[in-house]
């Protein structure tokens, strides 16, 4: 069965220490891909980053 598990950080040093771990926890052969994006907008004349990653894996 493939499953994916999702990731949403503000930054990206958070956003990779999630993903480590969990990568940590698969066995060797059950991860298929990672996709990762970064969003930017304003908010109250601020920049703001989203940093996310879907890891797409069989169970």
């Amino acid at each position: 069965m493939y499953k994916v598990k999702l990731f949403d950080k503000e930054h990206e040093k958070d956003l990779e220490s999630a993903v480590n771990q969990f990568l940590a926890g698969l066995n060797e052969g059950q991860l298929i891909d990672i996709k990762y994006e970064v969003a930017a907008m304003e908010s109250e004349g601020e920049q703001v980053y989203c940093f996310s990653a879907m890891v797409i894996y069989r169970d």
